[in-house]
């Protein structure tokens, strides 16, 4: 029996010794290979068309990795269906660290908007977040509402009287409105634009109300004095506007609303490789450069590790799901 024992325990000791001398390989052989990376191109996604903000941090970081690691990083644009074309393509890449995607709001709205997408979040692993927008909510200028208690009392008042306008259905300002619609228990009617510009173009107009709109877009008209910023969806005054008050401080603590822009890489890309960039940009997005393009485009820096973006993105997605359920938002 003794024998019989020790013949067990021997081998599983030899089992274990296998296991810890495996995994020891394994980490070995990533380090090894994170050493040697990138040793080809780098290809980053961006599921935009040319133009806009993702397609600008796409660039800046592809000229950062390729600046720091001595090879070369482009670009390609694969625009179309809220970003699910691009991001398919992403994932169905090999997980080497030689194919990464820009993305934010849509990847993690998308998840529950579409009745069925090509892909699975899980389908991804965070690199890095790169920066954040947030919306102003505007009027005209001749507006009689001045505060957002004077919009709220107003909708209350004469309900479904009141319209906004979006960037389509599931766009960010299109999903803000309905957030701020359910905290401030209102009703007004949507009326869906083919992006910002039609939006504004129609608010100055008269034949929309009132809209949620990024930083970048309406600012200068708010300071030209066509429009009003009655509030601004950071959880802080902006430095860009600081004029502007929060949603929060005007009656409904803890609204906040931040678009984010970052980068991704498909599941399983070795977290050497991901530690890699994640240190190469944090480093980049501390230079002039960055921060010059930031402010001219109206986004705050976020960085941080790959684990603190996806931490941002588990809790932005359980504060999105209920929002969009119950707005009943659906895109096939």
């Amino acid at each position: 029996m003794k024998t019989t024992w020790n013949v067990k325990l021997a081998g599983m000791l030899g089992m274990a010794t296998l296991a810890v001398a495996g995994l020891a390989t394994s980490a070995v052989a990533q380090a090894n290979e994170a050493a040697d990376y990138p040793n080809q191109l780098v290809k980053i996604i961006v599921p935009y068309a040319p133009g806009g903000f993702n397609d600008t941090l796409g660039r800046m970081f592809a000229n950062a990795m390729q600046e720091a690691m001595g090879q070369s990083v482009v670009v390609e644009n694969h625009g179309g269906a809220g970003t699910v074309v691009g991001t398919r393509l992403a994932a169905r890449a090999p997980a080497d660290g030689y194919t990464l995607l820009v993305n934010g709001f849509p990847f993690i709205l998308n998840q529950f908007l579409y009745k069925e997408l090509p892909y699975k979040n899980t389908d991804f692993t965070p690199v890095i977040a790169g920066a954040k927008s947030n919306n102003l909510l505007v009027v005209r200028a001749d507006s009689p509402f001045k505060s957002v208690k004077d919009l709220v009392d107003y909708a209350k008042a004469n309900p479904g009287k009141l319209n906004y306008a979006t960037a389509g259905n599931g766009s960010s300002n299109h999903v803000t409105m309905e957030y701020f619609k359910s905290v401030a228990g209102i009703k007004m009617m949507g009326i869906p634009y083919k992006g910002s510009a039609p939006m504004v173009t129609d608010l100055l107009g008269g034949q929309v109300d009132v809209m949620f709109d990024n930083v970048p877009h309406v600012l200068p008209h708010v300071q030209a004095g066509k429009m009003r910023a009655l509030a601004i969806t950071n959880a802080e005054r902006s430095s860009l506007a600081p004029e502007v008050p929060t949603i929060a401080e005007q009656g409904y603590p803890g609204f906040e609303v931040s678009v984010p822009y970052g980068l991704l890489a498909p599941a399983g890309t070795p977290p050497a490789i991901v530690e890699k960039i994640n240190g190469v940009l944090q480093q980049a997005m501390k230079t002039p450069e960055f921060t010059k393009v930031f402010e001219a485009q109206g986004v705050e820096a976020m960085s941080g590790s790959a684990e603190d973006f996806g931490k941002f993105i588990e809790a932005e997605s359980a504060k999105w799901k209920p929002v969009v359920e119950q707005a009943g938002i659906v895109l096939n």
